[in-house]
């Protein structure tokens, strides 16, 4: 049995799995699992790497803070290694990363920043250009700067690269890989210009992101689009970057990738997050145009296990369109959670409060239905629990039926879109029934994700 000192000395040396049960064309397709680094991802290779050599530079001393603007991953990478060797760490974050990421980044004792994820590189809010800010505002404090680290693609040419070389007994043809920082794509762009030049690389990019279209067009674009996969694409050229051994890009849809993870551990039981589907489906595309069989390589970035709120959330799907259910063309179409389907959250009226409000926190909702013989009897929401339990804890103990609302607001489901509103304005939820039947509820937030996803198609 092998004994670690460290669970450093854990990144790297990840397996390689065969895709065995996708269409891959006449090629052959594996999968790196960098998703089971120590800290979850391909990036604790690059946080190791930036902060040793900073360390063997002199550029930082025992207790410094570091700085970092991150995605995510990086920053995780970062935490982990900071944590080992008694570092201070600060992260900037964009604010659409999963509640996942973030949780995991307090828990390891990072402090967080977040900030907005609808500004362009230049401006003062900008996570990267934030990052740089706090970086000088704090004294002695360290800006990893991983956009412009020579660290970072060096972890992957003097590593990754002979570690996936060896590990396919030079026998590979092409790899499929994302760009975030482009650490990745540089290091492994001058570790195989050496040691196979013929090999390929091909570029799976988010929509929205401006690489696609500089990779096979040549045009670098100033205006980049938005997309909800984390981690990789684009809206400028990262200093570092070295593009120069990619053949080919891929611009693959924020739908197409998080339905390629979830099949991906539908069909191969590996759990990867939202830029591992984008480099699949952009895998799969590039297996499936060829016309002899090759070696193709793709990775795993990280683990699925940061994702679970979103991309293996069938309610976070479906608010953003990415799982279509059947529509009906009345207001059923706006009911999240369907009662029909079991997927209403509810309580009993015998039930004590203290079960309605463990409901809401693990749902993450701020009412439900009371249900008596399937029949709609009460609401009651965060409020009402509160009134009820301020006076004493020990009313947590109380049945709801003692706190529920009893005046309720019922709309038919054949009721037009525009009745709603009256309901919202006076606070209600609007609760949707077919006869006497309860069909569930819809809130302002269902109206909203309704009114989006019309304006998205």
């Amino acid at each position: 049995m092998q004994v670690y000192d460290s669970v450093l000395d854990l990144v790297g040396n990840t397996p390689i799995v065969r895709i065995n049960h996708l269409d891959t064309g006449p090629c052959t397709l594996y999968i790196k699992l960098e998703s089971l680094n120590p800290g979850g991802s391909i990036k604790d290779r690059i946080g190791l790497k930036m902060i040793e050599d900073a360390e063997k530079a002199g550029l930082i001393s025992p207790g410094a803070t570091l700085v970092e603007g991150t995605a995510g991953n990086t920053g995780l990478g970062l935490a982990l290694v900071a944590a080992q060797k008694g570092y201070q760490l600060v992260l900037v974050i964009p604010d659409k990363m999963s509640r996942e990421k973030i949780s995991n980044l307090k828990a390891m004792g990072a402090r967080v920043i977040l900030t907005r994820s609808d500004v362009p590189k230049g401006h003062p809010e900008y996570y990267q250009d934030l990052a740089k800010s706090v970086s000088e505002e704090i004294e002695g404090a360290f800006f990893i700067n991983q956009f412009g680290n020579p660290s970072n693609p060096k972890a992957h040419e003097e590593v990754t690269g002979p570690e996936i070389w060896e590990q396919m007994g030079h026998d590979l043809d092409a790899i499929v890989l994302g760009v975030g920082s482009s650490g990745t794509v540089t290091g492994l762009s001058h570790y195989f210009k050496k040691a196979a030049p013929d090999l390929e690389l091909v570029l799976a990019d988010p929509e929205g992101s401006i690489l696609t279209e500089y990779i096979n067009d040549g045009v670098l674009s100033t205006e980049a689009g938005s997309w909800l996969v984390e981690g990789i694409g684009e809206d400028f050229l990262p200093l570092i970057s070295d593009f120069s051994q990619v053949t080919k890009a891929y611009s693959i849809s924020d739908r197409e990738s998080m339905l390629m993870g979830r099949e991906l551990l539908s069909k191969e039981g590996i759990l990867g997050g939202s830029s591992t589907g984008t480099l699949l489906a952009a895998a799969l595309k590039y297996c499936q145009e060829q016309t002899e069989p090759k070696n193709v390589l793709t990775l795993a970035c990280d683990t699925g296990n940061r994702y679970l709120s979103k991309m293996y959330n069938d309610f976070w799907m479906r608010d953003q369109g990415f799982i279509q259910t059947e529509q009906h063309g009345d207001l059923r179409d706006l009911i999240a959670r369907p009662f029909e389907s079991n997927d209403t959250v509810t309580v009993g009226p015998d039930e004590p409060l203290a079960n309605a409000y463990s409901r809401m926190k693990l749902y993450d909702i701020s009412q439900l239905p009371v249900i008596e013989d399937r029949n709609i009897v009460g609401i009651i929401d965060e409020s009402d629990i509160l009134l009820a339990v301020a006076q004493s804890s020990d009313h947590f103990d109380k049945p709801v039926h003692t706190a529920m609302v009893t005046e309720l607001a019922f709309v038919d489901v054949k009721a037009k879109v525009d009745d709603l509103l009256p309901i919202f304005n006076k606070d209600y939820v609007a609760i949707v029934k077919s006869g006497e039947r309860f069909l569930g509820l819809i809130t302002r937030l269902d109206l909203l994700n309704y009114l989006r996803r019309k304006a998205d198609h």
